[in-house]
């Protein structure tokens, strides 16, 4: 019994930073980190103020944990564990385009990414957002680049292929392929470009 009661509250605060973070993303998605309303994540998560500077001492810290313990995860889980140990990136990645491109969540397009979003708000006005984002950006090249290394071993990429320029470039078309479509409101462009992706990445293959 008193290990349980010295373990609850622990329990307790770990569920409401986490309830706090979840609010602030979805909020920080609909309209930015800048426009992002406090007030309006306390609403949603019917917590106190008391509450929330309990685990976040302003905003930015807020927007930067949501960044490290939302965006990082919810990415790494749909974009860099598909890839982790796989021989066969160019396949997993069209398989992945393939899944992407059957969402018919319209929120991708009306909202875009969350992680693309926030590099064009945020990058230009604040180091430590850039910084942080740009870690994020460059794991997930880094994945990529890794998987197409062993692509080269295993046969399935080209020798040729500079894989750290290539891994670039294929997360910066994915993004710019959510970005774009975001601007058009056209899941019809959105796949469009994806298709596009998944023809680039067919001349990776070795003949």
């Amino acid at each position: 019994m008193y290990d349980e009661a010295m373990n609850a509250p622990v329990k307790t605060s770990d569920l409401t930073r986490q309830t706090l973070l979840e609010a602030a993303f979805a909020e920080i998605h609909r309209n930015g980190f800048q426009a992002a309303s406090l007030t309006q994540i306390l609403a949603d998560t019917g917590l106190t103020k008391g509450a929330l500077y309990h685990h976040f001492p302003d905003k930015k810290a807020l927007g930067l944990a949501v960044v490290e313990e939302v965006i990082r995860p919810r990415l790494a889980a749909m974009m860099f564990e598909p890839l982790a140990d796989t021989r066969q990136p160019l396949a997993a990645m069209q398989a992945l385009l393939a899944a992407k491109a059957a969402e018919d969540d319209p929120m991708v397009v009306t909202l875009g990414c969350p992680l693309n979003n926030l590099m064009q708000e945020m990058s230009p006005v604040d180091e430590s957002f850039r910084q942080r984002l740009n870690e994020v950006f460059e794991a997930w090249v880094a994945v990529v680049a890794a998987a197409l290394k062993r692509g080269k071993t295993a046969g399935e990429v080209r020798r040729d292929v500079d894989a750290e320029a290539t891994a670039f470039f294929i997360v910066s078309a994915l993004e710019g392929c959510v970005g774009m479509s975001k601007n058009t409101q056209s899941v019809a462009a959105y796949r469009s470009c994806l298709a596009q992706l998944g023809r680039f990445l067919d001349t990776l293959r070795e003949p």
